[in-house]
């Protein structure tokens, strides 16, 4: 075959050939959003890198030889964490040259939503705190515009997608999907318009109870639809 097509060359020159390209580290990142006290909060760490003294960073780890990125985000989800059956939504790659300290790194971020109260973390390190989003001012690496790419794409996703029910307990009120959407969003929203955006959705069930242990008005208590939650994840990249 290699004399019928003589301009083809075999993977091991390929590489011989330009064996800096084959020394780019790539790796994952992963922004882990929670919701807790009408707040948007995001799972960091504390960097271990001397660069970085003193700042936290995202989750994240190179990806081994013989795993795909998706493998690898779940991986250092799971090890950081303890989490194992939470969505991960692939949302860019980032490939600044000078972008890591170390060498030339790629990564791709990936968001998710948790339920704080639902999921309890298997932290081993006294450095892991959910950090509520509008006062980080400055992360390790480019991670704050990682950070913001996410959470630009979460804003997007919200009123097409109802993945904010990750978020969210079973049951809940319009008052407080409502103030859930503005902590994702960061400003106030009309209340009459909300809702009849929502109710557009056909999203949620209205359930023949109230609210209990509220200071105001205990408001009817909602839940989503079963065959909105099968949708409720994006399509992958």
């Amino acid at each position: 075959m290699r004399a019928n097509h003589p301009n083809l060359k075999t993977a091991a020159v390929e590489k011989s050939s330009h064996r800096e390209y084959f020394n780019i580290a790539v790796s994952v990142d992963c922004v882990i959003f929670g919701y807790e006290d009408k707040e948007l909060r995001v799972l960091l760490i504390k960097s271990d890198l001397e660069e970085f003294s003193g700042l936290f960073s995202l989750l994240g780890d190179l990806v081994r030889p013989d795993e795909d990125l998706d493998a690898a985000s779940y991986r250092v989800l799971k090890e950081r964490t303890g989490l194992d059956d939470v969505f991960l939504q692939q949302v860019h790659t980032f490939g600044a040259v000078k972008r890591h300290p170390s060498g030339r790194v790629v990564s791709t971020a990936y968001y998710s939503l948790v339920n704080i109260h639902n999921h309890k973390l298997n932290i081993d390190c006294h450095d892991l705190h959910w950090h509520p989003v509008q006062t980080i001012k400055k992360l390790a690496f480019d991670h704050k515009q990682i950070l913001d790419t996410c959470l630009n794409m979460l804003r997007e996703q919200i009123m097409d997608h109802p993945v904010v029910h990750n978020l969210l307990p079973e049951k809940f009120s319009l008052r407080a999907l409502q103030e859930l959407y503005e902590a994702i969003l960061g400003t106030s929203l009309d209340r009459r318009n909300f809702r009849k955006k929502i109710a557009l959705k056909s999203w949620l069930s209205e359930l023949d109870e109230l609210e209990e242990d509220v200071t105001h008005r205990p408001g009817k208590l909602h839940k989503f639809k079963t065959k909105a939650l099968k949708i409720s994840a994006p399509k992958k990249n």
